[in-house]
């Protein structure tokens, strides 16, 4: 059974165990860090696809601690969590009480895919073997694309599944693509106080993942996530020739506002100003009709695999240490 024909089967039983009680009328889904920041590409295509089922995405302890009120047996909670972080957890627990049907999106088993009904496994997309078309981002896509075909018809489904199987490809021509970039890139930005990174629509997660992740935990570098379309309302202030700045450039209908960001940048930016386009990375492979859905999936291990290890050689920060994670009880 393939990923995707494991994910149908999931959504499935879990639309037919509801038939009679109502149906599942609310997605929501959980997580914590990069799996928070994971979960954005399902939320992103719920938003703009969806029309029956309402999709919410929380962090975990804000689900936990400020549970909404809709959350009853037609809410479907997908948890994910790479090894079963404890707030996830207790998360999927809040949500079982409550008497939704829970997904557990996972590495390695743990209390996590006890709780939950329904488990689907995912490939790190820290671990280089990985199918990058099975990663976190990638399952909780597939569920969310399989809900919208499942209850009410999603046009441009079977092109959108063709392409989980272009993204594993892709990136391995732009994973040798980026190599000299982020290296030149690394070094121009080494010294840098702070990085940030901006990015909009459906790239804004992969944003938010490579700022709080790769640069502030792994590298224990200052970064700020910055909204491409928001960067005009304050942000750019802070924009000068010193300035590092990291850009991403989605395919999609929303590309015009990474473009007029682009234009901004090119005139009042320096040399720390880097812009990486999703066109240089394959994202046109993939149809137009379902590329916009897909940027996450490819941007966002490129960023962790070779831009963040980049700048981890340079400064010579071992980007598997930490000064508080997993050493404290927090």
């Amino acid at each position: 059974m393939t990923k995707q024909e494991q994910v149908q089967d999931v959504v499935a039983q879990i639309l037919e165990s509801k038939k009679d009680a109502g149906g599942i009328t609310r997605v929501v889904w959980v997580g914590a860090g990069g799996s928070n920041g994971g979960n954005y590409p399902a939320q992103y295509f719920m938003e703009h696809e969806a029309t029956k089922v309402v999709s919410s995405s929380y962090t975990s302890n804000e689900f936990v601690h400020a549970t909404p009120a809709y959350v009853n047996e037609n809410t479907l909670v997908v948890a994910v969590s790479m090894r079963g972080t404890r707030e996830t957890i207790v998360a999927a627990e809040v949500a079982h009480e409550r008497g939704a049907v829970t997904i557990g999106v996972y590495v390695d088993e743990s209390r996590l895919t006890d709780v939950c009904d329904y488990k689907v496994q995912y490939d790190s997309l820290a671990v280089d073997e990985s199918n990058m078309g099975h990663t976190n981002s990638a399952v909780v896509m597939m569920i969310a694309m399989e809900l919208v075909q499942q209850t009410e018809g999603y046009a441009e489904y079977e092109t959108a599944m063709a392409a989980f199987d272009l993204v594993d490809p892709i990136y391995r021509k732009a994973f040798d693509y980026c190599q000299q970039l982020a290296a030149a890139w690394a070094q121009q930005n080494a010294d840098r106080p702070c990085i940030n990174v901006m990015a909009q629509g459906p790239l804004y997660g992969a944003a938010y993942v490579f700022s709080i992740c790769n640069v502030q935990e792994m590298l224990q570098i200052d970064s700020c996530t910055i909204n491409t379309c928001d960067f005009f309302h304050g942000p750019f202030e802070i924009l000068d020739k010193r300035t590092s700045l990291f850009q991403l450039i989605s395919v999609g209908r929303q590309r015009a506002n990474d473009e007029r960001g682009i234009r901004f940048v090119d005139q009042y930016g320096g040399d720390r100003v880097y812009q990486l386009d999703a066109k240089e990375l394959g994202l046109n492979d993939i149809k137009d009709s379902v590329s916009e859905y897909f940027n996450h999936l490819v941007f966002s291990p490129i960023l962790n695999n070779v831009y963040m290890r980049a700048l981890s050689a340079v400064t010579h920060k071992d980007y598997m240490t930490r000064r508080y994670m997993w050493k404290l009880d927090y």
